[in-house]
């Protein structure tokens, strides 16, 4: 497995993003854990995850849960940089909700903390940018958990360059992550990405395969990845997670997956070097 830095601490190149385990249209547990392990047999060594990464409004922080069990049942799982999150909520409706205040962030850590059984979050990250909520008093509050020595790691998500220069600002000098959607489909955050790259923070795409992972949306504009997956005999998916690692040393891809097979290809892009052709073609697609 291909490795990248998230901070001081080396990493998988690709890890697992594991909200499809937990929201609506979840599989069972069995077949969860055997994709948690099925990963950490591939050498996968960063697993996303979120306490608003549940269904029912009863049973927040399922995902944290979920992985802490598959974690403590697997012989690698001491070897895993957890990334969890704090600021969404879910009132079970299938909505989602925002609280970015520094009281809830602490309280949300403080249970991350219990449900993941751990003494420090490995990378904990500020969910979203809440408009009630002055940002810099949200970031405070990441700031003082990792004072405290609660989090070893902090990281924004859902952030602009503004936001990823104040946050930086605000925690010292010590942000080490930023987690935005990006995806062939959705490339918006692309001045963020260069950002991270100019500033050595990791960038961590959720949701990487979004404009390609569903039957019908391989057509007009993302036709590339499927005409170069097809002549390299490989998945669409993987060629477009090669796309993205080739992009910049500081990204870190976090597919989401709910099947073994499903991360077992993604991570064999690690693997996949595309032709400066194929990256051009891809990049104007």
């Amino acid at each position: 497995m291909h490795s990248r830095r998230i901070g001081d601490v080396e990493v998988s190149a690709i890890g697992l993003g594991a909200m499809p385990m937990s929201i609506e249209g979840r599989p069972d547990e069995e077949r969860s854990l055997a994709t948690i392990h099925a990963a950490l047999d591939a050498g996968v060594t960063l697993i996303d995850t979120a306490d608003a990464y549940h269904r029912d409004a009863d049973e927040v922080g399922h995902n944290e849960t979920l992985i802490a069990k598959a974690l403590a049942s697997h012989d690698r799982g001491a070897d895993v940089l957890v990334a969890t999150k704090g600021g969404h909520l879910r009132p079970g409706d299938g909505s989602w909700t925002l609280d970015g205040s520094p009281r809830h962030l602490k309280a949300a850590c403080e249970e991350s903390l219990r449900r993941l059984g751990v003494e420090a979050i490995g990378l904990y990250q500020f969910h979203r940018p809440d408009p009630r909520v002055p940002y810099a008093e949200s970031v405070g509050a990441i700031r003082d958990l990792l004072d405290e020595g609660k989090i070893r790691m902090a990281g924004i998500s859902n952030a602009n360059p503004e936001q990823i220069r104040q946050a930086q600002e605000i925690l010292g000098g010590r942000l080490v992550s930023v987690q935005n959607q990006f995806s062939p489909a959705f490339r918006s955050s692309e001045p963020e990405l260069r950002l991270c790259d100019e500033l050595g923070i990791a960038f961590l795409p959720w949701s990487p395969l979004g404009g390609i992972s569903k039957a019908g949306e391989l057509g007009s504009g993302h036709a590339p990845f499927a005409r170069i997956a097809d002549a390299r005999g490989v998945s669409p998916q993987r060629v477009c997670l090669a796309w993205m690692l080739a992009k910049s040393p500081v990204v870190v891809p976090i597919p989401g997956a709910s099947r073994p097979a499903t991360i077992r290809d993604s991570l064999a892009a690690g693997d996949l070097t595309l032709t400066a052709e194929e990256l051009a073609e891809l990049d104007a697609a």
